[in-house]
């Protein structure tokens, strides 16, 4: 007999539903559910739990062929835990397009760098548009870590695609702009986020 199927016999047995289970366990029913249904494995943490509740031994829960699988799946859903952190913090990292003086400001007939906050060589809409772009950047970036730290995997690719569109924006805008500087510190930030991206994509093959 599988995991999944001794899980649910023992629930079965205890008389619970899978959300009575979940709550007992402090993890949310579609993990009961997707445990039961095979389509995973819990972490070691909650196999702990698992045991102490039902008052088996892991042993009895998992074979030691499950039991190496169950530890891959934890070691890969932590990768991509760090994986997701780390884009959440490189978007938080757009702060440097506000703060570094990387703009071309001309005072007395020099040309100086500013940082956003001193920039006035472009027109107001320009300027928002700009800025909008930043912020959006910085809250994807927030989010993305609140999620993560929450262990939330729901809008998480929403949020990662939607950033990219907006990373790649502002390269063409601060392109559009002519701020050399500024652009290569945002194609920068762009590229980590796609190493990111690709170092989590291996953790599913």
């Amino acid at each position: 007999m599988e995991f999944h199927e001794k899980l649910q016999e023992l629930r079965k047995k205890q008389g619970l539903t899978q959300e009575e289970l979940a709550k007992e366990l402090y993890v949310s029913r579609t993990a009961i559910s997707k445990w039961e249904s095979g389509r995973g494995y819990p972490s070691i943490d909650s196999l702990k739990e698992i045991s102490k509740f039902f008052s088996v031994s892991i042993d009895d829960l998992l074979s030691s062929e499950e039991l190496i699988t169950a530890a891959q799946n934890e070691n890969q859903e932590n990768l991509k835990q760090i994986y997701e952190l780390l884009f959440g913090i490189t978007d938080m990292m757009h702060l440097i397009l506000i703060l570094l003086p990387l703009y071309p400001e001309t005072v007395n007939g020099f040309v100086i760098s500013v940082n956003l906050l001193k920039y006035t060589e472009i027109s107001l809409w320009i300027r928002w548009i700009q800025w909008g772009l930043l912020i959006a950047l910085l809250l994807i970036g927030g989010v993305k870590i609140f999620l993560n730290q929450k262990h939330i995997e729901k809008g998480q690719n929403v949020l990662t695609n939607f950033s990219m569109i907006l990373s790649i924006a502002m390269i063409l805008f601060l392109t559009m702009k002519r701020t050399p500087y500024a652009v290569t510190m945002g194609f920068l930030l762009l590229v980590v986020k796609t190493i990111v991206l690709f170092k989590k994509a291996d953790t599913s093959n």
